[in-house]
This record gives structure tokens, C-alpha cells and sequence, in this order.
């Protein structure tokens, strides 16, 4: 912008505080204030002919790549190189005959940018201080230097608005609260460099994760979220209704029926990575829309699909963060590296437990057992019992990496029996930090057996309990045809993140669900 036809509204005031208000703790008449003026001036320069909100300026480089090429120049160097670019102000001092302003790219990189009268004219300089605001995006065009203080700067040759922002952004030297970050995800990427942070990491362990399953010549399938049966997990579903169909329909569970008739098919090695919705409640590692890998491997078994788990994560700690030891989000140190632990579930609990339990222990036994050390368990499964046991025991002491081996089989409707112990399953669920990352299974691939756990999820479920799955018919035709035998595994990338930044599961999750 160069110039302007009219002298500015007198009430046009500007912004050139170092840093901006924030509406994270501003009343609200403040903030109808600041919009107030933020929007005179964006009327102001549509009255005026220019553009308030341009369809597209004249980009020739952006910020990241001008701070890599010019690295450790002194100070007062003129380049002689002319870029045009542009980027968020985040910090704006207007000072006589100079003003400076902080650029921001979406990655969080800032450029300085110096507007002069020498270099604008006194006309493009005075609309500067009346009509930009911290939090417009700008463009500026300008030849790459640096100040007398050795800061890497743009002196602006000309210069407009790319965006006006006509709220004031938080403030960038104050921790926002987490109601603001979790509600207002779009501040908070602006404001704090560990969100931003957070959404790359997220992007290179997926992106990891897809490369894996690639070079073990996985297939990624997509299957429905809509289905006319919830089944695959045990958990209360969302239900809805399809006016073209005129029917009950649920939002998925889990995959796993879908994709297991794949496999019937004849897709060996297969995986999804995509939305759950679980009808159930939200706390620190629980959320009721999350993401969700799952995959099956044909002619494997639990043990395999525990080493193809163990591998993804490694490779997804590594692409992200270029070591197995990533760094929290608190500066604590967490090792994925190395082989990681297989511990059974019975043998762990009885040594925590200080008494022998298997799973031929009378429900009697458990009952008193949980009543000895005030565990609230109201379930008409003995293996309900074993695994809130387990949890109260046993799970508080894991810290590194563990494999929690051989699961109760009347917990685990969809799981195969274990080879050699009689009322266990083949199924594993992997412990990171403390809570659950991903489960694993010898899948249960025979029709009969299957129908037979069915029908008992089936009476379960008319006794009243909400999370039983119920007969799958279409589902178990599919495994009629033969199924082989098969390793599955299913984790959670939002806990996959939690595994790697150390944070709770609403922060890494971008939008996630608020009441």
C-alpha cells in the first residue's frame, strides 16, 4: 500500500502495543471496543479502494526459507536480494519516521520488517501506524537485510494488508488457559509453539506409520463409520438415523468386522487408520470421537503383531523426533528403545497381589479379594474382576514399555483361545507411560466358536448391559467362507501422541469434543 485519498478517522486509533490484548481474560465490553475500531478500519479500506481481505498478494518466498538462507550475517548487511512475503504481526512498534513489525508463519518462524519513511513516503507510513493491528496478516515486498542490531529484517518497499483481524489476539508473553486452548484450538497455534509442535508430530507419526505398514506390504483400506450393527469392541455406541434408508444406524466402534471380511477375502495384510465414536465418558485418555489404527496380518499371530507394534511406534518416535528417547512436553525423558517386556496378566497380578489367582479362581475369591482393598466391581464376569484386579495392582508399577499377555476369555468376545491354557485368550495390551496404547490378538477365526461368543455377548446385552455386542450375521456369513489364521492389533494415534509429547489426551487431539 502507498498511498490513500483521505486523512484517517479520528477514531481509527492505532494498535503498537508490543504485545496484544487478550481476549483470554478481557472483559467483554474491552473486547467489543477493540473490534469496534479494528472494524472502522477494515471499512476504512474498503472505502478508500483497497482490499481488507485480498483474494491473493504476490508471494515469492516465504519466511522459514529467507531466515535459512541468510543464517549468521552481521549486523547492517544489505543482501541485496528482494523478496516479497508475507505473515501474522505479532509484534508492532511504531516510532516516528521508523516502525517495526513481527512476522509470523504458520510454523511459528518470525521475520522482522522495518517500514521507513525513506523507503514508503509519508502517506503509505501514516496509514501504516492508523490501520494496522497486531494480529493482521501482512505482505510486504522489500529487500532482505539486516538492522543495526543484527536482526534478520525485510525493509519494506511497499507493503498491504492481507487479512484484517478484527479481534485482538491473546496475549503472546501470557500462558493461555487450557479452556481457551481446548476451545479456541485456532489461538492456540497462533500463541504456543508446543501446539504447533504437537500437530507436526502428530503428522510425521501417521506419515511414519503409513511408511511402516509400506514396507511390510500393507494395504490401507477405508470401511464404514455408519453401520447398521455396532460390533468390534465392547463399548456404548452413538446412535442415529438415516431418513433415506429409514433406519437405526450407529456410528462405528472399531473397524474390525469390516475389515476382517476383507481379510475373508483374501487381503492378507491390511490396516485403517480413521474416526471411532464410543458413547462413553471423556477424562485424560479417553476422548469420544478419536483416531484409531487398526490392522491384520495374515499367518501371524500375538506375538507377531507384537513385534510389528513395537516397530511402528519405534519408527513413529523416530521420524518425529529423530531419537527412541523423545522428550515430554514437562522436559522428562522417555525411552521407546530396545526390546520391550512381556509380562503375563495372572502371573503379575498374583505376585502384586500376594495370592495365587488363575483362571480357575472361584468368582467368590475375587469378589473378596476387591472388597478387601475397596475395589467397587459390579460385573457378572469373572474376567471383569481379573482385569480391575490387574489394574489395581499391577498397573500403577508400569513405567517403561510392557506387553500385558494372556487376557480372561469370557472379557474378550472376538479373541482366539490360548493355544495351551485353558479359559485364556491370546491377547495382549500394550502398556506406554502408564496407560493403555494398543491391544493385540490371535484372532479368532473360527465361525462356530465365534456365533457361540455372539450368542453370550447377545444375553448380555438383554440383561442390560449397554457395551455387549450383539449377533453379527452378516459378519459371521463372511467367516463361514474361512478366515486365516491371524494377528490383529488396534491403537489409539491420539494415545500414540500422548506416548510421545507427555501430554493429555485434549491436547492432542486439534478440535476435540467439549462439553
Amino acid at each position: 500500500m502507498t498511498a490513500t485519498p483521505d486523512a484517517p478517522a479520528p477514531d481509527a486509533t492505532p494498535d503498537s502495543a508490543p504485545a496484544a490484548a487478550t481476549a483470554d481474560g478481557l472483559g467483554e465490553a474491552e473486547v467489543s471496543e477493540q473490534k469496534g475500531v479494528r472494524l472502522a478500519k477494515r471499512q476504512r479500506l474498503i472505502d478508500e479502494g483497497f482490499e481488507a481481505y485480498p483474494v491473493g498478494v504476490d508471494i515469492t518466498d516465504t519466511i522459514p526459507a529467507v531466515r535459512a538462507r541468510h543464517q549468521g550475517l552481521e549486523a547492517d548487511v544489505q543482501t541485496g536480494e528482494t523478496v516479497g512475503l508475507a505473515g501474522r504481526i505479532v509484534h508492532l512498534r511504531n516510532t516516528g519516521k521508523l516502525c517495526f513489525a513481527s512476522l509470523q508463519a504458520g510454523d511459528g518462524e518470525r521475520l522482522q520488517a522495518m517500514v521507513s519513511l525513506g523507503e514508503v513516503g509519508e502517506e503509505s507510513l501514516g496509514l501504516w501506524k492508523e490501520l494496522v493491528d497486531l494480529g493482521d496478516h501482512l505482505w510486504v515486498r522489500g529487500e532482505v537485510i539486516t538492522s543495526r542490531r543484527g536482526e534478520l529484517s525485510i525493509m519494506v518497499s511497499e507493503w498491504k494488508i492481507a487479512a484484517k483481524a478484527v479481534l485482538p489476539l491473546p496475549n503472546l508473553h501470557a500462558e493461555l488457559s487450557e479452556e481457551t486452548r481446548v476451545r479456541s484450538r485456532y489461538l492456540d497455534l497462533i500463541v504456543r509453539e508446543q501446539a504447533r509442535t504437537t500437530v507436526r508430530a502428530r503428522a510425521k507419526a501417521v506419515a511414519s506409520l503409513r511408511r511402516t505398514f509400506d514396507a511390510h506390504d500393507f494395504l490401507e483400506l477405508e470401511t464404514p463409520m455408519l453401520q447398521v450393527q455396532h460390533g468390534g469392541a465392547s463399548a456404548r455406541p452413538f446412535v442415529t438415523r438415516s431418513n433415506a434408508f429409514d433406519t437405526e444406524l450407529y456410528l462405528r466402534i472399531a473397524p474390525e468386522l469390516y475389515l476382517k471380511r476383507a481379510a475373508v477375502g483374501g487381503l492378507e495384510r491390511i490396516f485403517e487408520i480413521n474416526r471411532n465414536f464410543r458413547n462413553e465418558g471423556a477424562d485424560s485418555t479417553h476422548s469420544p470421537e478419536f483416531a484409531m489404527l487398526e490392522a491384520y496380518q495374515a499367518y501371524s499371530d500375538y506375538n507377531g503383531i507384537a513385534d510389528l507394534t513395537q516397530e511402528l511406534i519405534q519408527n513413529a518416535a523416530m521420524d518425529s523426533y529423530g531419537s527412541h528417547v523423545v522428550t515430554w512436553a514437562d522436559g522428562t525423558e522417555y525411552d521407546l528403545g530396545g526390546e520391550w517386556v512381556r509380562i503375563g496378566m495372572y502371573e503379575s497380578l498374583s505376585e502384586a497381589a500376594g495370592v495365587e489367582i488363575t483362571p480357575e479362581t472361584p468368582l467368590e475369591e475375587l469378589v473378596a479379594l476387591a472388597n478387601a482393598n475397596e475395589i467397587e466391581i459390579e460385573h457378572p464376569l469373572r474376567g471383569k474382576y481379573v482385569e480391575e484386579l490387574w489394574e489395581h495392582f499391577v498397573k500403577p508399577g508400569l513405567v517403561a514399555p510392557t506387553f500385558v499377555m494372556d487376557f480372561p476369555l469370557d472379557t474378550s468376545p472376538l479373541v482366539r483361545e490360548h493355544r495351551t491354557r485353558a479359559g485364556v485368550v491370546e491377547k495382549w495390551d500394550l502398556y506406554v507411560r502408564g496407560f493403555e496404547l494398543a491391544t493385540g490378538y490371535s484372532e479368532l477365526v473360527d465361525p462356530v466358536v465365534q456365533r457361540e461368543r455372539f450368542v453370550e455377548q447377545a444375553l448380555l446385552a438383554s440383561k442390560g448391559d449397554p457395551e455387549a455386542m450383539r449377533v453379527d450375521e452378516e459378519f459371521l456369513r463372511a467367516l463361514e467362507h474361512g478366515m486365516p489364521p491371524t494377528g490383529g492389533m488396534g491403537m489409539g494415534i491420539d494415545r500414540l501422541l500422548m506416548a510421545l509429547t507427555g501430554l493429555g489426551i485434549r491436547e492432542t487431539i486439534l478440535f476435540p469434543l467439549v462439553k
